[in-house]
């Protein structure tokens, strides 16, 4: 069966972004995105992907959402549907899928996923792009690890 993960860093005002990149600098916070997407497939939006500093993700499958039919990238997948992204993900077996973003692409997670892995950094910022509300009566968290300025959650699906 394949899991269908969540995964992001968001402030205490739910930004998760400004100008195309994160509004805040946590080693830690990456340091663990790596750990749990390392070796599994991640799913973004071409403006996610266009946003990483280092293009593709190494050691992930890559699959980048976008709306453009000839688009391509070396090393990436390119599909064109929250759907064909997941068929593809069902058809080919894949343990664990990560959606990393953007907003859309959480949006459409959100639905479908069975964890969610979040970083809470305990702060607002001012941003311009920002993640869904979560109906936190749908999820029961198993595990948190605070720190100083952020905290990281793992929710499950009731």
């Amino acid at each position: 069966m394949t899991e269908f993960i969540v995964i992001a860093a968001v402030s205490e005002n739910n930004v998760i972004g400004k100008d195309g990149k994160m509004p805040w600098h946590i080693p830690e916070d990456l340091k663990r995105f790596k750990e749990l997407t390392i070796n599994n497939t991640i799913i973004m939006g071409h403006k996610t992907y266009k946003s990483l500093p280092v293009k593709p993700l190494k050691n992930r499958e890559n699959i980048v959402l976008s709306r453009k039919k000839n688009l391509s990238y070396p090393g990436i997948i390119v599909l064109n549907s929250f759907e064909e992204s997941i068929k593809y993900c069902k058809t080919n077996n894949r343990k664990k899928v990560f959606f990393i973003g953007g907003k859309k692409i959480y949006e459409y997670g959100l639905k479908i996923a069975h964890r969610l892995e979040l970083t809470r950094v305990h702060k607002d910022y001012n941003g311009d792009t920002y993640f869904p509300v979560v109906n936190l009566t749908k999820w029961k968290l198993v595990k948190t690890i605070d720190h100083n300025n952020y905290s990281f959650l793992t929710y499950i699906r009731k």
